[in-house]
């Protein structure tokens, strides 16, 4: 194994490894600002122990897939990484994600986030 390919699984597992902690912990502060779920403890340990190695191995398997179908062009490979990785980790919150109106979020959406960006959610 190569060099350029050691430092491009390196970054893929970094970038997905960012990607999922990121993805978390938006998760879990949208849950805790709006009251949703069981108790702050049952949810962070279901986004501790299952949610972030999930979708750590979904991020990872979707790098390893981009990078195989897409091999040798840097700029469409790497603008292909970004937007898969971006749409798994928008489709993971908005499964997980209950958007219904809560006393302490009337809209759905927690009072922290930003009204010029579309709520999260199929």
């Amino acid at each position: 194994m190569d060099t350029a390919h050691r430092i491009h699984g390196c970054a893929g597992t970094a970038a997905a490894l960012a990607l999922a902690l990121s993805t978390a912990f938006l998760l879990g502060r949208w849950s805790t600002s709006c009251d949703l779920g069981v108790n702050n403890a049952a949810n962070s340990i279901f986004l501790l122990w299952l949610f972030i190695p999930g979708l750590w191995a979904v991020l990872l398997l979707a790098w390893v897939a981009v990078g195989t179908v897409l091999g040798n062009h840097p700029l469409l490979h790497a603008l292909a990484l970004a937007l898969t990785l971006l749409a798994l980790s928008w489709c993971a919150v908005s499964i997980f994600l209950d958007d219904a109106p809560t006393p302490t979020c009337p809209s759905g959406t927690p009072p922290w986030w930003p009204s010029h960006f579309p709520a999260l959610g199929f």
